[in-house]
């Protein structure tokens, strides 16, 4: 092998020297094999949810021009088309959008009062279209593509939406805050945080119920981890990243930026419960799930991840 020794295998090389080249060669390739499947199943998992953003964002221009004054405005939120469905809402962006009610004569009304409200208004407005009530929020079936509506009350400070039990309004909120953030953070991400955060309560959607925690929950513990992230960009690394830094935060309480609760996740108790406990060794497991598929390259062991 004489020659110039321009080429990735040197002409001066020894034979030992050649064989370490040609398994690092290898190995580098398997590496980029494993790598980019593992991406086409997550692309795959979260193609299923991907919608035209311009259709959505014109059936809510829709929405709103069609309810006319019964409507003081609308917060648009990120996550619309989660990876796991529900028939009830999660979290505050599990919905497309929540629509705030100004009708004055609503304001002593019940949450389920002001769903069927909002949903014989838009029956009204949209004759032809499939629309069905679920637990908190409206569906909205258009032609291209289905909305998830959540109504809201306007007040002098903000709105309140329904609790989780449906049964009773929440305090007043300024979900507004928590979409400018999620959006802000997202952005600074590279656009990973939102398919992350989808996978990863797709994720979590295959635990047993009380090791599972809210939409809500895992979209604040999201904030919190990518607020100052600066890692790879790419929905694998950084769902990885996600898993190996929720184990300790969970067991903690996150204050509530939107004004919900004094927390987002008072209903897993105080500061070290067992409920806190539980879920942090849930989720530990899946880290380390995660990492033993890395380590051993194994497509197969992160479908089992995501639920595949």
């Amino acid at each position: 092998m004489g020659g110039s020794g321009g080429g990735y295998f040197s002409g001066d090389a020894k034979p030992k020297e050649l064989q370490q080249q040609v398994r690092q060669t290898e190995a580098s390739s398997r590496d980029e094999k494993f790598e980019a499947d593992v991406a086409a199943e997550i692309n795959n998992l979260l193609s299923a949810t991907k919608r035209d953003a311009g259709a959505v964002q014109t059936h809510l221009n829709e929405i709103t021009d069609a309810l006319g004054r019964d409507i003081e405005g609308s917060v648009e939120t990120l996550f619309g088309g989660s990876v796991a469905k529900h028939t009830y809402v999660d979290g505050l962006s599990d919905v497309d959008a929540l629509v705030i009610l100004n009708k004055t004569e609503l304001k002593d009304a019940s949450p389920a009062d002001v769903l069927n409200y909002f949903a014989n208004r838009l029956r009204e407005r949209f004759p032809n279209t499939t629309i069905t009530s679920g637990h908190l929020a409206v569906t909205v079936a258009f032609g291209d593509v289905e909305l998830q509506l959540l109504p809201a009350l306007k007040s002098s400070q903000g709105v309140r939406i329904p609790k989780e039990d449906g049964g009773d309004w929440s305090p007043i909120i300024r979900p507004d805050r928590f979409a400018d953030k999620l959006t802000e953070i997202n952005r600074k991400c590279g656009g990973k945080v939102i398919p992350t955060i989808k996978l990863a309560k797709s994720i979590l959607s295959h635990l047993p119920e009380k090791q599972q925690m809210t939409g809500y929950h895992v979209e604040s513990l999201a904030v919190d981890v990518f607020r100052s992230y600066n890692g790879e960009q790419t929905t694998k690394a950084m769902l990885r990243h996600f898993f190996q830094s929720i184990p300790d935060r969970v067991k903690e309480p996150i204050k509530d930026s939107t004004r919900q609760s004094l927390h987002v996740d008072d209903y897993m108790g105080p500061k070290g419960s067992v409920e806190r406990r539980v879920v942090a060794d849930a989720v530990g497991r899946i880290s380390r799930g995660i990492q033993n598929a890395d380590g051993a390259k194994s497509v197969d062991q992160w479908k089992k991840i995501l639920g595949e």
